[in-house]
């Protein structure tokens, strides 16, 4: 007889739980616990800071690495109270149009004072501190790239000048060698001074792809302008042969080129080598991946550019010697067939950067091993991607198994257990029971959410070059 009245007590018990636990209907829209910013509710709600005095305030674990909690409100909290400041909802809409009105206003306002302001200093000078875009072209990369550019330019003058002197096909491949080089290394120094600004709304993880666009850009424009015009005009050089002049300054103008291009040949050799071994890489495997594309093309060019002397001073002297114009022409053809070659480098390494190229495996390994051996992290890693993003930054990603007892254990230890002993036996109905466990299953959601942040803050203060971290929580 009581094993018969402990059944229906259970019966009874587990009919009242399932008529308070109703199963939630997740298809439909529901927005009472939600939570927005001040900032937020503000903006689409029209009020005032003092009309959010009056409403509950709720610290939460903020998304920022800068601050460790802010204050949100119940999204059903500031609804209602707009509906009390406004009347309804179609004041609220009239007065949402008309402040988009205004600030489209502001936007324009602001715009025609920046215009103003930009020509009054054009006017008077600028006398801003330097800024940091113009220092990058002080150090580094940039200065690699302008004095490429300047020693580029300078070469392309004389040469121009010794072709219209000579006539010389090859001469004529070197002068469009220089010009291609000096405007693809204009196009380099756009790229620097774009990769080096600061996020935005729209480009949320920054701009520091622009120096692989550039460098592609510039793989393509070496292709066109120096490869093509060198190939069509040693081509045109074998159709139609044409005498050649004394070829005495051409030979003084490419000697000089072979210096100064050997002396920018070297500044980009120096500047690798010390990047190389800051990132603990050999000088080939930099080059190979391109870890820094600047330098890379302004290397490759000049690389080029040397060895585009030698080959152009080699057939012209043939010339010299035979007579025959047609080695002179050869010599334009195998200027074009190297910067054919190099350009073919530059697309295919920039491309696969563009693509999202991982890091080193070692470096993965240890990223990941960071994570399997938290205490809170015992279970397993999965789809782990650790891409390069350019500049030296990199952003991992990690769907994390977490175990659920060791959080919880976490989140025990900062609570009174006697306290919650106390609640539990106090316990008597299907509702406190429900209410007993929202407020603690909330709670430990909570500490989940602390403990994910904590590994994200760990890893990039252990990891420098780590900028964005994705946890997933399987």
């Amino acid at each position: 007889q009581a094993s018969i009245i402990s059944c229906v007590a259970l019966q009874d018990t587990n009919s009242g739980l399932r008529a308070v636990l109703k199963k939630r209907e997740y298809g439909a829209k529901y927005t009472q616990n939600n939570f927005i910013t001040a900032v937020r509710a503000m903006n689409e709600f029209c009020l005032k800071p003092s009309d959010l005095e009056q409403l509950r305030k709720i610290r939460r674990r903020s998304p920022h690495d800068d601050t460790e909690a802010f204050t949100v409100f119940l999204r059903s909290d500031v609804e209602a109270k707009a509906l009390d400041v406004w009347g309804s909802h179609e004041a609220l809409a009239r007065e949402r149009k008309l402040r988009k009105e205004v600030e489209r206003e502001y936007q324009e306002n602001i715009f025609r004072n920046q215009q103003l302001l930009k020509e009054y200093k054009d006017f008077w000078g600028n006398t801003k501190p330097r800024s940091g875009k113009r220092t990058t072209f002080l150090q580094g990369p940039g200065k690699v790239v302008m004095v490429a550019i300047c020693i580029n330019g300078l070469n392309f003058f004389f040469k121009l000048l010794a072709w219209v002197y000579t006539g010389s096909a090859s001469m004529f491949s070197e002068a469009i060698h220089s010009l291609a080089d000096t405007c693809n290394q204009a196009l380099l120094a756009l790229g620097i001074s774009q990769s080096v600004r600061n996020p935005d709304a729209v480009h949320p993880y920054g701009f520091s792809n622009m120096r692989y666009i550039a460098s592609l850009i510039s793989g393509v424009g070496i292709f066109m302008m120096g490869a093509g015009l060198s190939w069509y005009h040693g081509i045109m050089g074998l159709l139609h042969p044409q005498p050649i002049e004394s070829l005495l300054w051409a030979y003084c103008i490419l000697a000089g080129s072979l210096v100064s291009e050997g002396a920018t040949l070297l500044v980009a050799i120096n500047e690798i080598k010390k990047s190389a071994h800051q990132h603990g890489l050999s000088f080939y495997e930099y080059v190979m991946q391109s870890r820094d594309p600047s330098t890379n093309v302004v290397l490759l060019e000049d690389a080029a550019a040397v060895l585009g002397v030698i080959l152009a001073a080699g057939c012209m002297g043939l010339t010299s010697l035979t007579g025959n114009p047609y080695y002179d022409s050869l010599g334009s053809l195998g200027v074009g067939t190297l910067l054919g070659a190099v350009s073919a480098f530059l697309i295919y390494t920039n491309t696969e950067a563009l693509l999202g190229r991982s890091i080193q495996a070692e470096r993965v390994q240890k990223l990941t091993e960071f994570l399997e051996n938290d205490p809170a992290v015992s279970r397993a890693i999965h789809d782990v991607k650790a891409t390069d993003m350019g500049l030296s930054k990199v952003r991992f990603k990690a769907e994390v198994d977490f175990d659920g007892r060791v959080v919880t254990r976490s989140y025990l230890e900062k609570q009174d257990i006697d306290q919650i002993l106390n609640d539990i036996q106090q316990v008597k109905t299907p509702e406190e029971l429900e209410n007993f466990m929202l407020k603690h299953g909330e709670n430990i959601i909570d500490t989940l959410g602390a403990e994910v942040d904590r590994l994200e803050k760990e890893l990039k203060q252990r990891n420098p070059e780590v900028r964005h971290v994705d946890l997933e929580i399987l």
